[in-house]
């Protein structure tokens, strides 16, 4: 890629960016969050057209109008967010809109593409039940799903885009063996993170982005996670902060007896007690699936605790309720971002507005302040340096779009009715 601009109403996501990488490696691509990696990524899979710039695969110019033509190329890639359909099987998933798939237009040859499947997941590490539904696997699995579906398209180019970020650290380690066999086998891997020991365990090269800007290329056997990490941010780090040691203060969240349901019937959290006092961090660890999501919850009033009680600061906010949990002050940051934790089709104004809405100076009685609203939006935008083109932009455009369109002028909440939103 050579010279890739894009730009979106307010934000410039690439700007001139030269990124190459070679058949039989593992390239990183390494960046905070909001550096340009995914719109990079966007554009070389033919989700989005650069405003500037050229792509060669190969060696021969190539302008992908839609995403069918860079899989023509060869080109795949694993999204974050899995995109597979969860009532169909894992074969039905992967010869999803393949053109090419066995028994022609209108009929589909199961037995050959379940053999097929089970070939390339034996072939690769990435066993998985072909006759298996999607919602009846794990995340783990799903991914797996996602890799298999580009491999059965011959993608001799696979992008992963933050493929551990739902993955144990196991999982994770077998992801890594299973990228090391694709590139022993020819491929180019196109790894892109955040997380620096995973770069340095994977990959080969690392190209850092920081800003839009493709700021260095590097091998990652010489490069330290110091050198990295200032590559990252743009300046020297320094020793670190050394907390000073204090004793911690009084309990504010105690947890007697809790048990609670999971999604599938059964006791996800049985029988857990816990103290957490002023000044300390207490950390919940366990394989994926053991429960600590059903334990965040059942603390942040999302689902009910069957038995055992929840206290905050002394009192018990009412069970199952996200509301009262809020008033008490207990904040949750889901695993599920976009599911959970945002409303995507939303404006950045009201996302951060959805839980103070209620009160001033969001409100006044029982009417919105929106101008208030708005302004805080933008304060929170600049403090934390959230890239987007302003606060009435919705949080994530809809499956499909090019990229975020500007909100109408004349209607500053076009993307933001809050008095109808759901929200906790």
């Amino acid at each position: 890629m050579r010279g890739i601009t894009k730009r979106f109403p307010g934000v410039l996501a690439n700007d001139r960016v030269d990124f190459e990488a070679a058949a039989g490696e593992v390239h990183a691509l390494l960046g905070e969050n909001g550096a340009g990696k995914s719109t990079l990524s966007n554009i070389l899979t033919g989700l989005y057209r650069p405003d500037e710039g050229e792509i060669l695969v190969h060696g021969r110019p190539v302008e992908f109008r839609a995403p069918r033509e860079a899989l023509d190329a060869g080109i795949s890639m694993v999204h974050q967010h899995f995109r597979l359909v969860d009532r169909f099987t894992v074969a039905e998933n992967i010869v999803l809109g393949d053109h090419r798939r066995e028994g022609g237009a209108f009929r589909l040859r199961h037995r050959a593409i379940e053999r097929r499947v089970g070939e390339l997941g034996q072939r690769y590490g990435l066993a998985v039940d072909p006759r298996a539904r999607i919602w009846q696997l794990s995340v783990g699995e799903q991914q797996r799903v996602e890799i298999l579906k580009a491999l059965y398209l011959d993608a001799r180019i696979l992008i992963l885009d933050e493929p551990t970020a739902v993955l144990t650290p196991q999982e994770a380690e077998v992801l890594f063996e299973t990228l090391r066999e694709l590139a022993a086998d020819g491929r180019t891997i196109v790894f892109i993170s955040h997380k620096l020991h995973e770069v340095k365990a994977v990959s080969d090269r690392v190209t850092v982005l920081r800003g839009g800007k493709a700021i260095a290329t590097v091998s990652a056997a010489e490069a330290t996670p110091r050198s990295l990490a200032e590559l990252m941010v743009g300046r020297r780090l320094g020793d670190g902060v050394r907390a000073e040691s204090r004793a911690p203060g009084e309990v504010i969240l105690a947890l007697e007896d809790v048990w609670a349901d999971g999604d599938r019937g059964g006791a996800a959290v049985k029988g857990v007690s816990l103290a957490v006092r002023s000044g300390e961090i207490v950390a919940v660890a366990g394989v994926a699936g053991n429960g600590q999501r059903e334990l965040a919850e059942t603390i942040a009033g999302i689902r009910p605790p069957t038995k055992g009680t929840v206290r905050v600061a002394g009192k018990a906010p009412r069970p199952g309720d996200p509301r009262a949990a809020i008033a008490a002050g207990v904040a949750y940051v889901p695993e599920d971002r976009l599911g959970t934790g945002l409303a995507p089709s939303v404006s950045i104004a009201s996302n951060l507005a959805l839980k103070s809405y209620r009160e001033p100076p969001a409100s006044s009685g029982p009417l919105l302040r929106l101008r208030r609203i708005r302004e805080r939006a933008v304060e929170l935008i600049q403090r934390y340096r959230i890239a987007a083109p302003g606060p009435t932009a919705p949080v994530a455009p809809p499956p499909g779009r090019r990229g975020p369109r500007r909100p109408a002028a004349d209607h500053p909440w076009r993307h933001a009715p809050i008095g109808r939103a759901r929200c906790a």
